[in-house]
């Protein structure tokens, strides 16, 4: 059987990635801060998903959060931490914290593992569409996703022959973000005439996962929001 192990998959977005692995028959495994919400989320998911407790905030105890997981054949990273952060109102505590998630807890999530690799293992980690599309208040987020980018390069070597690529998604339209708010920024200015879906971007996660020729890439999935 296939292990997918995703880490941050009871927020809106993972959990709609885990349950499209879970409903083809993989084991997933989805993390969270909290293993209460974890086990509560994978028991609503159903198909035998697990829920484990991981923090990317203290790296040094990924190693051990995921010592039960034996075997993995994709790994999906969507952890995203929330909230603008402007020059005008720089909070350093926040800006450091999500720098260590998205960098330094990638990073180790991704060798804590890649012992338990099996032959055909893959990898996708979440950026944003930030990385290329600045807002005020994106400092830091449009810096750790650029950062993703050069994550996703070095890991292709470290961990060769396994693939590692970064998926960034655009505004989700229906994400518990936005799927409320009238005339959502962006809406009218993709060539699509419409922000992406959640299954969307499950499906462009499981694309990047599957095809064997992609390695080292980043995905854009925006609706073509890039070249108006």
């Amino acid at each position: 059987m296939t292990r997918t192990v995703i880490v941050g998959g009871t927020g809106g977005l993972g959990s709609v990635i885990a349950q499209h692995f879970a409903e083809r028959g993989d084991e997933v495994v989805i993390t969270s801060r909290d293993k209460a919400r974890a086990e509560t989320v994978a028991a609503r998911i159903g198909h035998g998903a697990q829920g484990l407790a991981l923090d990317l905030a203290r790296p040094e105890t990924i190693s051990t959060s995921l010592a039960g997981v034996t075997d993995v054949d994709n790994l999906v990273i969507t952890a995203i931490p929330e909230g603008a952060n402007s020059l005008a109102q720089f909070n350093i505590t926040h800006a450091v914290t999500a720098v260590t998630v998205k960098l330094v807890g990638y990073a180790e999530t991704v060798r804590a593992l890649s012992d338990r690799f099996n032959p055909g293992a893959s990898v996708v980690l979440f950026g944003g569409l930030a990385k290329e599309r600045p807002y005020p208040g994106s400092t830091i987020v449009t810096t750790f996703n650029a950062g993703i980018t050069g994550l996703v390069r070095t890991l292709a070597v470290e961990i060769a022959p396994h693939r590692v690529n970064a998926l960034h998604p655009g505004l989700i339209g229906n994400s518990p973000k936005w799927r409320d708010v009238p005339n959502p920024p962006h809406a009218d200015r993709t060539p699509i005439g419409r922000l992406v879906t959640m299954a969307e971007v499950a499906d462009a996660t499981d694309f990047l996962l599957r095809n064997t020729g992609i390695n080292a890439h980043d995905l854009y999935l925006d609706g073509g929001l890039l070249v108006t």
